[in-house]
């Protein structure tokens, strides 16, 4: 009997880490201020040194995944990878726009936020969800190592497209750098480290030994990523209430149909379970840590945008679970055969 694959323990509970970090930043906010304000003095010019150090460590576990020989499959089994492309850089922005124009109107930091979640695929967790779902990992592979390629090109000219459609005007040279910091030089080093690595210590404990554990360093970063943000932006949150509300209603709705969209297509178009769950997973989540990342960097810490990227975070744990669960279920049934 095959295997059953097991979520780590802070994968498992990370809604629940989210959410006290989150508490745990608010209280630091209104009951210790002067250490929120000594995070906010330590920076250089308008770079938060702790918030840019925990980002590092969260995005350059992710793009050790990134491996350019399984970019060169694509042409084996093109079909389920473009779908997902497809659904990564056109239906999920659209869908997103969309919903932040109608439920957001006069926000234009959190439509930024919801822009920003939408057109960044993931390259990280989806890993582990493919692994819980039984999918076809190499698929999985080749699609975040080529996610990590587009989003490199087209990340910041789909962010301009879609703001600049909803008259929203953003500072297109601190977008660039943001791509450029909190993705290219995570890249650069994960491709430096991992060949350096691989080359003394061997491939077997890279992938066995040193990957999990820096994994594990990224879920810390992210958790205290959270609890910084949250200890120097709790007066914005507890004053504006309604609108981390206001914003979850397009993010939960543009999580819904997303979902429902890419499971007709995988459908439609007949993939079988091992390919269509794992579009369906890709083709749903978002690369949540460049778009906190790239809020920070175009608004601040203490900004609306900072913390509605951090609610994308929040609601896209347990969906993405629940997707999990649900994959198995339609695969049981036969969905997909």
């Amino acid at each position: 009997m095959e295997k059953e694959s097991s979520i780590g323990f802070f994968e498992k509970y990370l809604t629940l880490w989210v959410f006290i970090c989150m508490i745990l930043g608010i209280m630091l906010s209104q009951f210790f201020p002067t250490i929120s304000q000594g995070l906010n003095e330590w920076k250089v010019g308008e770079v938060s040194i702790p918030i840019g150090i925990c980002l590092f460590l969260m995005m350059y576990p992710a793009l050790l995944n990134f491996q350019l020989k399984e970019v060169k499959k694509l042409t084996k089994a093109p079909k389920p990878i473009l779908i997902t492309l497809f659904s990564n850089w056109i239906i999920a922005p659209i869908v997103t726009v969309i919903l932040a124009h109608y439920f957001l109107e006069g926000h234009d930091q959190l439509i930024v936020a919801l822009i920003l979640l939408g057109a960044s695929p993931c390259t990280a967790m989806v890993i582990v969800w493919g692994d819980l779902v039984k999918g076809n990992q190499e698929q999985n592979v080749i699609t975040t190592s080529l996610n990590t390629v587009t989003i490199m090109f087209l990340y910041a000219p789909v962010v301009v497209l879609l703001t600049g459609i909803q008259g929203i005007t953003i500072d297109r040279w601190e977008l660039f750098i943001s791509v450029l910091v909190f993705i290219g030089i995570p890249l650069v080093a994960g491709l430096i480290s991992k060949k350096a690595i691989t080359k003394r210590r061997g491939k077997e404990w890279f992938e066995n030994t040193y990957r999990p554990a820096v994994g594990k360093v990224s879920i810390v970063a992210l958790l205290t990523t959270l609890i910084v943000l949250f200890a120097l932006n709790g007066d914005v949150l507890l004053q504006n209430p309604k609108e981390m509300g206001l914003v979850s209603i397009p993010l939960l709705l543009g999580f819904f149909i997303i979902v429902g969209l890419n499971i007709m297509i995988t459908k439609v178009l007949k993939l079988k379970y091992k390919e269509a769950i794992i579009s369906v997973i890709i083709g749903s989540s978002s690369h949540f840590e460049i778009a906190i990342a790239t809020a920070i960097g175009l608004y601040g810490l203490n900004s609306q945008a900072a913390l509605g990227t951090t609610m994308g975070l929040f609601w896209e744990v347990p969906i993405m679970l629940g997707l999990v669960y649900l994959g198995k279920y339609l695969g049981r049934k036969g969905f997909w055969s």
